[in-house]
């Protein structure tokens, strides 16, 4: 059971870097890149939509909702360029992951954002 839940989990992620790859590619339509852009930056986001800690709940954004939004979005993309994204991905995944420094930053500098309005929020009303 184990091993099927592992390979579910791989092939999950490798539809996600194909998708990656599709959202920079030119053939791909407007709208679709939209949408992917969208499933590509959610799976890769720490931010939950529904936060894990909810018993059943946390969980149902990654069991249901990331792969039916992947299954849509890989519809969406002509063949070609799916064909042509399957390659990169599968080089990316023996080779490794790409670090995107500039996401990465983009997200700590929004987290960092959200605390310090929260602390400004919060620090005024323990002073009363």
């Amino acid at each position: 059971m184990f091993n099927k839940i592992k390979d579910w989990a791989k092939k999950l992620k490798r539809q996600i870097f194909i998708l990656y790859y599709a959202c920079k590619d030119e053939r791909v339509p407007w709208y679709a890149k939209v949408f992917t852009g969208c499933i590509v930056a959610y799976a890769f986001s720490p931010i939950d939509l529904i936060p894990d800690f909810i018993p059943i709940l946390g969980y149902l954004d990654e069991v249901i909702l990331l792969p039916l939004g992947i299954m849509l979005a890989l519809k969406m993309i002509p063949k070609d360029v799916l064909s042509d994204c399957e390659d990169k991905a599968e080089a990316l995944m023996r080779n490794g992951k790409p670090k995107n420094w500039t996401g990465g930053l983009i997200i700590l500098l929004i987290w960092c954002l959200i605390t310090i309005w929260a602390v400004m929020k919060i620090y005024p009303l323990l002073l009363h």
